[in-house]
């Protein structure tokens, strides 16, 4: 596992904040933009209340997925490129660093962004903004059913950005910091890829429904922390408003999960602050190092699984020649993913003979 340097701060408290989604669909862009800068604004004053009420020791806040916009329901992906993706270095970006900035803390988030590089395209984008207000990381999702991922341009996204843009960790003050957004809890690939980057806090922006039965990304969420010892600091929305879905569906649950797999703090729905708790990296180091049946991301045989996985034939890279697909491209993706699964199927193995 990759080390860096000890940070200066090995204690402080995270907050998952449960701030509400005021959603832009259907409004003109410039509507648009004026509703994200409010949202922004308000987020601002929540950051500011909870640094009072935790505390000057709160250090990292994490806000929910999408927590400007809201989600596509329908839009084209030119017009949702134009009404709801941010500009890297944009307005949007330099409200959210002034918000750092003003607070003197981290700000995780989530949003929609354009790429200078993808005109025409926008990647769904979870970021990390450092204490003077400059963002330390990009993680652009790989993993999305009905938006453009780096992958549709892997051949390309390499070339401009390298393998480190697409896997990135943020070596910083409080640890090293990494982004999961949303359903990508549910894939360990990620989640372990960024641990053996180094990562051992993951910032996991989601929007999701929420039930007092124990849902999949509820497991994954505590099996990816207890996989690759490393804390989860997960916001979920505090409900999600201006579109047809009722807007409590999406709200409650967001949590801190420590290393071994452990709830440190949760809130219950609507929009909260209840959600903080201690990040104790000096607790979580010590385990990194100690030998024994626990430290599974010592365990791990990445060559045997590469392997593996070289062999199968799934979501194909490079699908998007760069030009905004029609929606219905996304669906036809996945059945193709499905048929080639079902077509595939290996005869049964049993490993070695008996002798």
């Amino acid at each position: 596992m990759d080390q860096s340097p000890a940070p200066t701060e090995t204690a402080y408290r995270a907050l998952a904040l449960q701030s509400r989604t005021r959603a832009v669909n259907g409004l003109s862009p410039a509507e648009a933009r004026e509703t994200m800068a409010g949202s922004i604004a308000r987020i601002g004053g929540e950051v500011a209340a909870a640094k009072r009420w935790v505390g000057p020791d709160l250090r990292l806040v994490v806000l929910p997925e999408y927590v400007l916009s809201g989600f596509p329901m329908g839009e084209p992906v030119e017009r949702w490129r134009d009404m709801a993706a941010l500009a890297p270095g944009g307005p949007e970006y330099e409200a959210l660093g002034g918000v750092a900035a003003a607070e003197g803390l981290f700000l995780s988030g989530n949003a929609y962004e354009s790429d200078p590089n993808f005109p025409e395209l926008y990647f769904q984008t979870s970021f990390v903004i450092d204490p003077a207000g400059e963002v330390v990381l990009r993680y652009r999702r790989l993993h999305s059913l009905y938006s453009p991922s780096p992958y549709d341009v892997w051949d390309r996204y390499l070339d401009l950005y390298g393998m480190d843009a697409v896997l990135p960790v943020a070596r910083t003050a409080i640890g090293d910091l990494a982004c999961i957004a949303s359903e990508e809890i549910l894939y360990p690939e990620l989640a372990r890829s960024l641990a053996l980057r180094g990562a051992e806090v993951f910032c996991h922006s989601t929007s999701e429904v929420t039930s007092p039965a124990l849902t999949p990304k509820e497991i994954g969420r505590r099996a990816r922390a207890v996989e690759n010892l490393a804390y989860v600091v997960s916001a979920n929305s505090g409900g999600l408003h201006g579109i047809p879905i009722p807007g409590d569906s999406t709200s409650g649950g967001s949590k801190i999960v420590d290393f071994e797999g452990r709830v440190l703090a949760e809130a219950a729905g609507g929009e909260s602050i209840v959600a903080y708790a201690e990040i104790d990296l000096a607790a979580l180091r010590r385990n990194r190092a100690r030998p024994g049946m626990g430290n599974l991301p010592s365990r791990v045989k990445p060559g045997l699984w590469a392997e593996e996985y070289a062999r199968h034939d799934v979501e194909r890279p490079n699908g998007l020649d760069g030009r905004a697909p029609e929606r219905a491209w996304f669906t036809a993706r996945q059945q193709e993913s499905i048929d080639r699964l079902r077509a595939a199927r290996l005869p049964a193995s049993h490993g070695p003979a008996s002798t």
